[in-house]
């Protein structure tokens, strides 16, 4: 390998705004690490073996200093690109359907639990609705417009709604599909716009996991609007249920034993040069995008 350099290039963040304060430097110091950190270089050209994949919130450029308990080892059969495309929304999906959902395998012969994804054609609820269809749920997707209602039918998702009809008709059209017997869990990235009909939607002792914010943070609920169906309400996030080495290991093991089996898919969008960066940002923000976008150094 190489010899560690100083200096690397990367994007710096100097001041609040839009994407035009993404500021490619090519003189940054590589970082100096500390006790039980690894130094990861972002790059696709690593010899077998040597290549690692992590979540971490600081990743523009071209090396990283991450905790050596964080770095997973790729197996062979998954490109570099599909690992650092499938980390962050694969464990997502995947630790929120264990645990959240609390399916731990498949049901066998019979039919599982009806489950609901909100934005099924997007980056997690798409994982969402393949790890949920894999341990045996029967699952709804909603998604906005034609286009995306498709994509949402591409990940698996069994029945499809689309949600640009409005609230009402998609509450409606769910217990139309359950039979009147509602949704056994339901998986909301959305937030406020969706809450109240998550309620609705719930079968009874439904679980509700609302994970998300596109739509702004769901309003204050009275706990007591709960008691009529016995729902358990969660707002889970990835971090607390991979607080461990032992947690992180198993989750990533299993992640990469699904998508090297082909019952786990993921979508590229397009990797976009680091350079690029302000780009990606831009359609990302602009809703121009379906699967994973990846920056390459």
């Amino acid at each position: 390998m190489a010899p560690i350099p100083k200096t690397m290039s990367g994007i710096l963040i100097e001041e609040t705004g839009g994407v035009e304060v993404l500021k490619w430097k090519t003189d940054l110091p590589v970082p100096q690490l500390q006790e039980g950190q690894v130094l990861v270089r972002n790059d696709t050209t690593l010899h077998e073996g040597d290549r690692v994949a992590y979540v971490a919130d600081h990743a523009y450029a071209e090396y990283t200093a991450v905790p050596a308990t964080s770095a997973a080892p790729i197996p062979a059969g998954v490109s570099t690109a599909t690992a650092a495309a499938a980390l962050l929304q694969g464990l997502t999906a995947l630790t929120f359907v264990r645990e959240a959902a609390g399916l731990p395998q498949p049901p066998g012969p019979r039919e599982g639990p009806w489950a609901l994804v909100h934005a099924a054609a997007g980056g997690t609820g798409g994982m969402l609705v393949q790890m949920l269809g894999v341990m045996g749920a029967r699952v709804i997707g909603t998604a906005g417009g034609p286009g995306k209602c498709e994509i949402a039918r591409a990940n698996g998702a069994r029945w499809v709604v689309d949600s640009k009809l409005g609230v009402e008709a998609v509450v409606q059209r769910v217990k139309e599909i359950t039979g009147g017997h509602g949704v056994d869990v339901i998986f909301d990235g959305v937030g406020r716009a969706t809450f109240d009909s998550d309620l609705e939607m719930a079968a009874r002792k439904a679980t509700v996991a609302v994970f998300g914010n596109a739509s702004g943070a769901a309003d204050p609920v009275d706990i007591l609007r709960l008691g009529a169906k016995n729902i358990k309400l969660m707002r889970p996030v990835l971090f607390g249920y991979i607080a461990t080495k032992a947690e992180r290991d198993a989750y990533t093991k299993e992640l990469f034993d699904l998508i090297l089996a082909g019952k786990v898919k993921v979508k590229i969008h397009e990797e976009y040069p680091l350079t690029d960066v302000a780009r990606a940002h831009s359609d990302l923000e602009g809703r121009k995008t379906t699967g994973k976008l990846l920056l390459k150094v």
